[in-house]
C-alpha cells in the first residue's frame, strides 16, 4: 500500500521564506557596508579641533569621492571618514547641495571598491530595501525594512524661504541619529537612495538615486555646486481622471500644492490646486520630470507651462529664475 509524500507544513514554507529574506539581507550587507564609512566632520578653535557633524557617507569612485548629506557636513571643510574594515581617511568638503541635502567629500584612494548605484525610479511600494550606516555611532550597522511610500517630500530652507526635496523615499527600515548620509540599498546591492532623515517613530526618509541627483553630483563634482532654476512651485504626483485621460492625452499630472510668493510660477499665473501637465513640450508626472528641466540652461528662458484647471487647458509662460540661498 504506498503512501503520498507528506505536503510542506505552513510553518515550513514560512521558515524557508524567512531563510530567504535573510539570505538577502545577509548578502546585500556583506556587498555594501565595505563602502560605507563614518564621518566625522571638524572646525577649529584656539584650543584645538572640535566635532560640528557626524553621519555616515558612501564610497561611490575609485579615487575617493564619498556621496554624503549636505546637512551632515553643513558649515564644515574637513573631516575624518573610517570604513568598516578601520581603515580611514581625512577628507575634505567637494561641494554641498542643501536643496537636495547631498554633498560630496574625498578622501585618499581606499583599500575597497565604489558602490554601485542603482535607479529609484524602478523602486515599488512594499519592496525589500536595507540601510547600511553608523546610527548612534555604531559603525556597519544594518537594518532592513520596504518602501513604505514614493514622492514623498521634506521642507528645507533656503536662506529666508521654504524649499522641498522633493521625490523622497520613505522606508520602514530603521534609521537613527548618525543613519544620515548611508546606503539604502535593493535586494541586488544597489545603492537607490542615501538616508537622510528620521520622520518619527517606524519612519525614515531617504534621498533617491534617479537621473536628477546624478546630475547633482556631477554638478558638485566639477563646480562645488548647483546651479539652478527654479519656477517656485510645491506639487505632488497625481491621477487623472478618465475625462481628463481623454481630454489631455495624460494618465498622471502634479497637482500644485503651494506656489511661493514672488516666484516665476506666481508671475506666471500658477494657482494652488492647477495641475502641471507639460513644461517646455514636455509631460510631466513626478518632481523629477520638473526638476530635471530646471538646471542652469533653463535660466531666463520663457518656458511653456500646461495646467489643468477647472477642466480646462490652459497654457501659461513663465521665466525661470536661478535659484540662490536667498531666493
Amino acid at each position: 500500500m504506498s503512501t503520498a509524500p507528506a505536503q510542506s507544513s505552513g510553518p515550513d514554507r514560512g521558515d524557508e521564506a524567512l531563510d530567504a529574506y535573510s539570505e538577502t539581507v545577509m548578502r546585500v550587507a556583506s556587498t555594501v557596508t565595505p563602502h560605507v564609512a563614518a564621518i566625522e566632520m571638524t572646525g577649529n578653535r584656539r584650543n584645538g579641533r572640535f566635532r560640528i557633524g557626524a553621519g555616515s557617507a558612501v564610497l561611490f569612485t575609485e579615487d575617493g569621492y564619498l556621496l554624503t548629506n549636505a546637512h551632515v557636513v553643513a558649515g564644515t571643510q574637513k573631516g575624518r571618514a573610517v570604513f568598516a574594515d578601520g581603515s580611514g581617511t581625512d577628507v575634505e568638503l567637494v561641494g554641498a547641495d542643501p536643496l537636495s541635502d547631498l554633498a560630496v567629500v574625498r578622501g585618499r584612494a581606499p583599500h575597497v571598491a565604489p558602490a554601485e548605484f542603482g535607479d529609484a525610479e524602478s523602486l515599488r511600494v512594499g519592496q525589500l530595501v536595507i540601510a547600511v550606516g553608523n546610527p548612534l555611532g555604531l559603525n556597519g550597522s544594518v537594518t532592513a525594512g520596504v518602501v513604505s511610500g514614493l514622492g514623498r517630500a521634506i521642507p528645507v530652507w533656503a536662506g529666508r524661504n521654504r524649499r522641498v526635496i522633493e521625490d523622497v523615499i520613505q522606508t520602514d527600515a530603521a534609521l537613527n541619529a548618525g543613519s544620515s548620509g548611508g546606503a539604502l540599498a535593493d535586494a541586488r546591492s544597489r545603492i537607490v537612495g542615501i538616508n537622510t532623515a528620521v520622520a518619527g517613530a517606524g519612519l525614515g526618509l531617504a534621498v533617491p538615486i534617479n537621473r536628477t541627483t546624478r546630475r547633482i553630483i556631477s554638478a558638485l563634482l566639477s563646480d562645488g555646486r548647483v546651479r539652478r532654476a527654479y519656477l517656485g512651485v510645491v506639487s505632488t504626483p497625481i491621477r487623472l481622471g478618465p475625462n481628463a485621460v481623454v481630454r489631455t492625452g495624460q494618465r498622471e499630472g502634479l497637482r500644485v500644492v503651494e506656489v511661493l510668493a514672488g516666484s516665476p510660477a506666481e508671475t506666471a499665473g500658477v494657482k494652488v490646486d492647477d495641475v502641471l501637465l507639460r513644461a517646455g513640450s514636455r509631460p510631466v508626472s513626478n518632481a523629477e520630470s520638473l526638476q530635471k528641466l530646471l538646471f542652469a540652461d533653463a535660466v531666463g528662458v520663457p518656458m511653456v507651462i500646461v495646467v489643468l484647471r477647472d477642466g480646462h487647458e490652459l497654457e501659461l509662460t513663465a521665466v525661470p529664475a536661478e535659484m540662490d540661498d536667498m531666493g
